[in-house]
């Protein structure tokens, strides 16, 4: 099951909750600054650990961490990962790929899934959002999954899609 969802990524109820992140795991804006302040410092604790035994992770890298606060709403993982700047289709399907991998590696069934790299990251909004469509709905017998944007741009080309 594909759901398309306009609003905040942190009120979706889904076993994992992906963070469009960057390589030193800094949630200073975007979604992952939506995502600490709803699932608190144990968040950004886990992600400074993290960084402290890597240094910083590699585009198209996936890494996770608990859910913080967000445990209420069910959420058990954060799963935070690096997605290209500029657009680079071939890292943003390898990024987009390792997140369902370490979904299944961590047996969740459930996932909300941002636009990753369609933000600040620069990538092309509506290539982006067919890529990510495009894997999700390869998936979507596996996985429930929630693709979800506050940007109505993205959120018309996934329906787009559907």
């Amino acid at each position: 099951m594909i759901k398309i969802i306009e609003g905040d990524i942190t009120k979706v109820k889904a076993e994992a909750i992906v963070n469009a992140a960057n390589e030193s795991l800094y949630h200073g804006g975007g979604v992952a600054r939506a995502i600490v302040e709803a699932g608190g410092e144990e968040i950004v604790e886990e992600s400074r650990k993290i960084i402290e035994e890597r240094k910083k992770l590699k585009v198209g890298e996936a890494v996770y961490t608990s859910a913080g606060n967000l445990r209420k709403l069910g959420v058990k993982y954060i799963i935070h990962v690096v997605g290209p700047r500029g657009t680079k289709p071939e890292l943003l399907k390898e990024a987009i790929k390792n997140v369902f991998d370490l979904s299944r590696n961590l047996g969740v069934k459930s996932i909300a899934l941002p636009a990753i790299s369609c933000g600040i990251f620069g990538f092309d909004k509506k290539e982006g959002s067919k890529i990510i469509f495009e894997i999700a709905k390869k998936q979507e017998e596996k996985f429930d999954i929630y693709l979800v944007s506050i940007d109505k741009e993205i959120i018309s080309f996934w329906n787009e899609l559907k």
